[in-house]
């Protein structure tokens, strides 16, 4: 295939779904610059603030999940798909459009639909150990399906067990070299040597339940040797930005981590929500999590998430009903006072880490399309 084409991205609504395809974009950018990925997102999704500061083309529909509490609502659904209908049908019609990446999220269903309904070949990327309904629903008609998780192929339905492609999540990978540790403790403040540094946060948001325990945790002493990296989420920090610089300032408190490789770089546990990109990410640093998964969420996908890491020797589970800052300061103490723990911890995370995953899949929607790229 030659000249200028057109990759269509569906999905978003969440993070989670918007920056897998955004990573992968850009890997099929560098590999051939002959293709133009173009988004469909929603309106009222966190695309909205994103891809305007992205390179890439897209329009934002008026896309809504469905209700399920709240069925009287599912008319707000309804409505946008058919509203969006004719002008998904223009962003295919304006440049030639092979393929369509989807990525998970009621913002993909849409622009998927669109494809099938319209014989466009469709692929996509699948997130957490159990897929969302628009993954399990266009499954049989996927081309290809990309796994973060391969536990996810005992809830899917291929039209060939083939097409399920264990390739972790695409996320932007660990520089090459790694940041050098020590420079990295030396730039929060840390010994360069010697005490460990946890970091923990609670995605974009914060996690309230993940923040409150620590404030208790710190108030009544953190075990010595240790440094800690806090991100509490722009809507709670003032809350909690008291203790920055806490246990002699061994504790450093933020809003938000951007870059959040500068706290990777450094950390060697972590305390996090079991969404599929922090823990994609973490894996891919070889940073061994406490996770406390989001219990409202669709699903209960974090939940199976964390399960699956933990029965894979990569992670600590610990449900979100147990949080305290007993239960902290208890799983901490013992990963410090136990080296070789942490140690087997870290080798699981690193062994489920597939940090080249954006550029795989970037290759192989490239043969699909009948395009060889032009760079490695």
């Amino acid at each position: 295939m030659t000249g200028r084409v057109r990759i269509v991205f569906a999905g978003g609504g969440t993070g989670g779904h918007l920056y897998p395809g955004l990573a992968i974009a850009r890997a099929i950018v560098r590999l051939d610059s002959g293709v133009e990925p173009y988004f469909v997102g929603a309106q009222r999704g966190i695309e909205r603030h994103v891809l305007p500061t992205t390179e890439f083309p897209y329009v934002l529909l008026d896309l809504h999940p469905l209700y399920r509490p709240r069925v009287w609502q599912n008319w707000r659904t309804i409505r946008g798909a058919v509203a969006s209908w004719r002008r998904v049908g223009q962003v295919f019609r304006e440049q030639p459009t092979p393929l369509v990446v989807g990525t998970g999220g009621y913002a993909a269903g849409l622009g998927l639909a669109w494809a099938v309904a319209h014989r466009v070949p469709i692929v996509q990327q699948a997130g957490d150990v159990v897929p969302g309904i628009t993954a399990r629903l266009f499954s049989r008609r996927s081309v290809e399906m990309y796994l973060n998780f391969p536990e996810a192929a005992r809830i899917l339905r291929p039209h060939h067990p083939g097409s399920l492609i264990d390739t972790g999540a695409p996320i932007d990978p660990p520089p090459t070299p790694r940041p050098d540790r020590a420079a990295a403790r030396a730039r929060w403040g840390f010994p360069a040597t010697g005490p460990r540094v946890l970091l923990v946060h609670g995605a974009s948001q914060g996690a309230l339940a993940i923040n409150d325990a620590m404030r208790g945790w710190i108030e009544r002493g953190i075990p010595d040797g240790l440094c800690i990296i806090w991100a509490t989420g722009k809507g709670t920090y003032d809350r909690f930005k008291a203790l920055d610089g806490a246990a002699g300032g061994r504790v450093r408190v933020r809003d938000y981590l951007a870059p959040i490789a500068e706290a990777y770089a450094a950390a060697d546990f972590a305390i996090t929500r079991a969404g599929a990109m922090t823990t994609s990410e973490l894996m891919a640093w070889g940073i061994p999590p406490i996770l406390v998964p989001l219990p409202t969420a669709a699903a209960n996908h974090q939940e199976t998430n964390a399960s699956a890491l933990a029965a894979a020797g990569a992670a600590l589970h610990l449900p979100q009903r147990e949080v305290s800052a007993e239960r902290i300061d208890a799983l901490v103490r013992s990963l410090v006072a136990e080296p070789a723990r942490l140690a087997a911890l870290a080798a699981g995370a690193t062994a489920r880490a597939r940090p080249d995953a954006a550029s795989t899949i970037a290759r192989r929607i490239l043969a699909l399309i009948g395009r060889q790229a032009t760079h490695s």
